[in-house]
């Protein structure tokens, strides 16, 4: 299991102090957050992307490389990046370049977005938000996995002869999760594609997404990637703990009740009851968030929301001081008692390095000036199945 936090980069007013963090100052505390996780034991960061206010992270790559720089064992991703809004080719090189400076620390999740407005921002239509989350994704796999591309579909200019540069690290793709809060053709993608489905897991009850989540394991098995059991899952969540559960529920009260996305809705009591949001002590964390196999089947990742509705940096940092050293521990043993040995580990750089028969180096042939001319564009090869690396790229050469 990996375990770790997520923002989707909301600058909200604080309503105990009334007052608004400005930009910079909450893509500094979003940094500070990102190295602190780390330094209490957590293994994923995870950032959104939005281009309107009340928002900032437009440019998630950026922050992540920057991240990367400051830590050592992080895994960063998105949460989500647009694969609707986004050209394809973009992505793949972002992403790759984010690989190579971070050491493989890299994974992506993908989603059509909840932003109407973004589509024409960005010349789309989002009347075909799925055709383009489809289309689009087939054409960003395969410029991960093919040193050329020829490529002609129906929203964006054609490809001939294209490389996408930097390649992959060690010649392994960033592994892709699709996340999604209501759509079964985006579990149905995940699954197609043998990637992993990341279900929000916040906005609605655990009956919502136990259907999603069921549907991707199900046709994850029909495209022959392994046993339902051996998809690849994470949840969302969301949590605001202290030592007394009733401190916790009179401290969050207000920024619950002034939330943006529910506030002036549902109350707390409410809101907890229907969604995972768990406003309580360490214990009561443990007890939710260890259940959730009882409804999801074992999964891979788990991912909070601690940093939203305007809660100060100092909170947030005492909320993760608490989810590292109180909370995430006894989830890691809770949930790895009687876990099937067939149910996989949460997939790593390494462990997918390892998957694919050990590491590629691409090495470029000088002076071509364009991705057109020759047969391919790299002097080795990827090792064929049961041969020695380095030996087959040289017979290739020769």
């Amino acid at each position: 299991m990996q375990f770790g936090i997520f923002s989707v980069s909301d600058i909200t007013l604080d309503p105990t102090t009334g007052t608004t963090p400005s930009e910079a100052e909450k893509i500094r505390n979003t940094v500070t957050m990102a190295t602190h996780a780390e330094e209490v034991g957590l293994d994923v960061f995870a950032l959104g992307e939005h281009h309107n206010p009340p928002f900032w992270s437009s440019s998630p790559t950026t922050t992540l490389a920057y991240i990367a720089a400051q830590t050592e064992r992080l895994v960063l991703s998105t949460a989500t990046t647009l694969i609707t809004t986004n050209d394809p080719v973009k992505i793949a090189e972002d992403f790759a370049m984010l690989q190579h400076l971070s050491g493989g620390r890299t994974d992506v999740m993908l989603g059509r977005g909840n932003t109407g407005p973004v589509y024409p921002w960005f010349g789309k239509d989002i009347r075909q938000g799925l055709p383009l989350a489809i289309e689009n994704y087939n054409l960003l796999h395969r410029l991960w996995r093919e040193d050329v591309v020829d490529w002609e579909g129906q929203f964006r200019t054609p490809l001939q002869g294209f490389t996408s540069t930097p390649r992959p690290l060690d010649g392994v793709a960033p592994f892709v999760w699709h996340g999604s809060i209501r759509t079964p053709e985006i579990a149905e993608q995940a699954a197609y594609y043998g990637d992993g489905f990341f279900a929000n897991n916040i906005f609605w009850p655990k009956e919502h997404y136990q259907r999603l989540i069921t549907l991707y394991r199900q046709r994850y098995a029909h495209y022959g990637h392994g046993t339902p059991e051996q998809a690849i899952v994470g949840l969302g969540g969301q949590v605001f703990m202290r030592a007394n559960s009733q401190d916790a529920v009179r401290e969050f009260r207000p920024y619950f009740d002034n939330a943006p996305v529910y506030g002036h809705g549902p109350s707390l009591e409410d809101f907890s009851e229907m969604t995972p949001l768990t406003v309580g002590s360490p214990q009561q964390v443990i007890d939710r968030y260890a259940a959730m196999r009882e409804h999801y089947g074992d999964y891979q990742r788990q991912l909070f929301l601690m940093d939203h509705a305007g809660l100060p940096l100092k909170t947030v940092l005492e909320q993760l001081d608490i989810l590292g050293g109180e909370v995430v521990p006894v989830l890691r043993k809770e949930l790895a008692k009687d876990r099937p040995e067939e149910v996989p580990d949460a997939p790593t750089h390494a462990s997918r390095v390892a998957a694919a028969g050990g590491a590629r180096e691409a090495r470029p042939h000088a002076n071509r000036g364009d991705n057109l001319t020759g047969s391919r564009p790299y002097q080795d090869t990827p090792a064929p199945a049961g041969s020695a690396f380095g030996a087959a790229a040289a017979r290739a050469e020769a």
